[in-house]
């Protein structure tokens, strides 16, 4: 939720003073979503110091790294130049947790000629929207975001556990939607909720999901930059308030062998600015062009898109058959056996769910990709495939099953390109490749067990 009455750095220090902030946390979200920046106390954030970064921190790989070479580099100086960092007064938000008063702002980008940095993901995000707004429109998103909860681990070699509830026992089978089951963590989500009330962010419902010890949160529907905000704020308040119950909170979208993965399934539609109407749906409320346009755009672009969809080597193992992801982009009406599902709704909340999103998705990236998929689609009046009536996974993989296939499709979509953004695309494909190689030098367990002594 943005602050309608935070609008100008002055409103922002009269929020500040009013809250007795002593400290402000500056934040920039980077390609892997981690909060990056500076903490200052609140007598030195002011508008004429301003706060400069290295540019290529908002560039780096998931373990700090970036390319040695290649097309990296002629996009970001190998002089590193600074990056003139502005709050968006809107954000402003208390950080719950902290000892002394404390306030946390997220900042955009911009160069020293004033301009947005085109690599940085706000930017992007911020870039497909303008998009649209062109055109007289208002994307509308809603992201629904699992987690697991595990139990505190701090060797990366030993698989991960369920934790221990108030039982004094861990999870050791399925239990969907089962209130029992998240009842068992109640001091845990009653921190959470105090948080988010406290933060103001917008979460609507709790459920359990599939997995021992996985959880979902779903946020109400709004403006595509100020939800993938509250999703940048919810990540940081779940672990959090994680930590101080003596567990781990992981998005990752595969953390446990022979668990469901965990998704950030993204809802989206389209408001008419000048009518306020929802353009997925006719005068009459039959679906419109534009509905199917939409859902034609995400099926075309979708596999190219994938690599921002599932940025990690682990994302990939969540994209697997009867594992409740999807596997291919065939879309349906209220089936969630399919890439692009159409939930029943109302003519005015008519929309589309774009379910092959991990939950280990940058939201501005991810949520960035999915409209830009979607608004190809309607300017090429592309005509999406026939719906799918029975089960998607029968059907043929549809989607790369690799990040490094997924990154080949990122390169060569020259009109997804286009749209987020030809810096962005080069920034994020090498700083993938980089993670990708980095991957490969590992040895995993499986290879010792089957190929030791058998090959």
């Amino acid at each position: 939720m943005r602050r309608p009455e935070v609008q100008t750095f002055s409103d922002l220090e009269r929020w500040l003073d009013s809250h007795g902030v002593t400290e402000v946390e500056c934040l920039v979200p980077d390609l892997t979503g981690v909060a990056r920046g500076k903490i200052l106390p609140r007598e030195r954030f002011t508008e004429e110091r301003g706060m400069r970064l290295p540019e290529g921190t908002v560039a780096l790989s998931v373990t700090g790294e970036v390319p040695r070479g290649g097309p990296y580099w002629d996009v970001i100086h190998d002089t590193d130049p600074d990056m003139h960092l502005r709050p968006d007064p809107t954000t402003v938000r208390i950080v719950p947790w902290a000892t002394d008063p404390t306030a946390q702002v997220i900042h955009d980008c911009y160069d020293a000629a004033g301009k947005l940095v085109p690599f940085a993901p706000r930017s992007v995000l911020r870039r497909v929207c303008k998009v649209f707004e062109g055109a007289g429109w208002l994307p509308v998103v809603a992201p629904e975001v699992e987690f697991y909860l595990v139990s505190r681990n701090s060797d990366p070699d030993m698989p991960l556990q369920a934790p221990v509830g108030r039982s004094g026992r861990p999870e050791t089978s399925r239990q969907s939607y089962s209130i029992d089951a998240v009842n068992e963590f109640d001091p845990l989500f009653e921190d959470i909720y105090a948080y988010c009330e406290q933060m103001e962010l917008t979460v609507d419902t709790l459920i359990h999901e599939t997995g021992a010890g996985q959880m979902e949160i779903n946020f109400f529907h709004g403006d595509p930059t100020a939800l993938a905000d509250e999703v940048f704020f919810f990540k940081r308040t779940v672990r959090e308030a994680a930590l101080r119950h003596g567990m781990f909170a992981t998005f990752m979208a595969k953390p446990i062998a022979g668990e469901q993965g965990s998704a950030m399934h993204v809802h989206q539609s389209i408001v008419d600015k000048a009518t306020g109407a929802n353009l997925f749906s006719r005068p009459d409320g039959s679906p419109s062009r534009e509905f199917q346009w939409f859902i034609g755009g995400l099926q075309r672009y979708a596999p190219a898109a994938t690599a921002l969809f599932a940025p990690y080597v682990n994302s990939y193992r969540r994209l697997a058959r009867f594992s409740a992801a999807p596997i291919n982009l065939q879309w349906g009406r209220d089936n969630r056996t399919v890439g692009i599902r159409a939930p029943i709704a109302a003519p005015a909340a008519r929309r589309v769910e774009n379910r092959v999103i991990g939950a280990d998705a940058n939201p501005y990236v991810a949520i960035a990709a999915t409209l830009a998929c979607g608004w190809l689609g309607i300017q090429k009046r592309i005509e999406p495939g026939p719906e799918c009536t029975g089960n998607a996974y029968d059907a043929d993989h549809e989607l790369p099953r690799s990040l490094d296939k997924a990154l080949q499709l990122l390169r060569e979509a020259d009109d997804l390109r286009e749209v987020l953004g030809p810096e962005f695309v080069t920034i994020y494909s090498e700083v993938k490749e980089t993670e990708h190689d980095e991957f490969m030098k590992v040895i995993s367990p499986w290879e010792r067990e089957h190929l030791l002594l058998h090959v």
